[in-house]
C-alpha cells in the first residue's frame, strides 16, 4: 500500500510539472511577439541548466553543480499554479513571493523531500549563496540570449502599435531615454 502511495505522489507531481511543457512564457506574449511558435516554461528551464551546465563546464565557479540545476528545475514551478507573472502584470514583489510559496506548497505537498525542495527555492530566492547567486544569473542570462535570438529574428518589433503600452512603461521609457533600442537592449540593461 505505501508503494502504491508513492507512485501516486510521483504521477501527481510529474502530471502537475508536466503542465509547463504548455505554458508560454508570460513576457513573450506581453511583447506581441510576431512568430508561430514562443518559448514555454518547461523550455526556459531547460535552457537556464544548460547554460549552467556549460558555464561550469568552462570555468571553475566551484559551485555545486547538482544544487545549482536543482534550483533551476524547481524555482519556476509555482508557475503551475500562479503563471509566469511578469512586471507588467502590476502584482508586488511581495504578492508573488507569498503566492508562489503558497503555490509550492500545495504543488509539493505529497512529495517525501518537499522541505528539502521548498528549501532550495527559498534559497534561490534569497541569493545569498554562491549556488544561488549563480542561478539567478543564469535564469537572468537565458532570458536575455532568448530575447536575443528572438530580436535576431526579427520577430520582436518595440515599436509595434500592439506594444504602446508596454512602451509607456516607465522602466522601458528610463532604458530608451538610455538610447537602449531593442527589445534585447532593454532586457540585457534591466538584468
Amino acid at each position: 500500500m505505501i508503494e502504491e502511495q508513492k507512485i501516486r505522489n510521483i504521477l501527481q507531481f510529474y502530471l502537475l510539472a508536466n503542465e509547463l511543457k504548455d505554458k508560454i512564457r508570460s513576457g513573450w506574449k506581453a511583447w506581441n511577439i510576431d512568430r508561430e511558435r514562443v518559448e514555454s516554461v518547461a523550455e526556459h528551464i531547460y535552457g537556464t541548466c544548460i547554460l549552467a551546465i556549460a558555464i561550469d563546464s568552462e570555468f571553475n565557479l566551484n559551485v555545486d553543480i547538482y544544487k545549482v540545476v536543482m534550483m533551476l528545475v524547481l524555482h519556476e514551478i509555482e508557475e503551475i499554479k500562479i503563471g509566469d507573472l511578469t512586471p507588467f502584470d502590476k502584482v508586488t514583489k511581495e504578492e508573488k513571493r507569498k503566492l508562489g510559496k503558497q503555490a509550492v506548497e500545495e504543488i509539493l505537498h505529497n512529495l517525501n523531500k518537499k522541505v528539502k525542495y521548498i528549501d532550495l527555492i527559498e534559497e534561490f530566492e534569497r541569493m545569498q549563496t554562491k549556488e544561488s547567486v549563480f542561478a539567478k544569473m543564469c535564469d537572468k542570462l537565458e532570458a536575455d540570449i532568448q530575447c536575443k535570438i528572438y530580436c535576431e529574428e526579427k520577430c520582436i518589433d518595440i515599436d509595434k502599435e500592439e506594444n504602446i503600452n508596454l512602451r509607456n512603461d516607465q522602466r522601458v521609457k528610463v532604458l530608451q531615454e538610455k538610447g537602449e533600442k531593442t527589445l534585447a537592449d532593454l532586457f540585457i540593461e534591466n538584468d
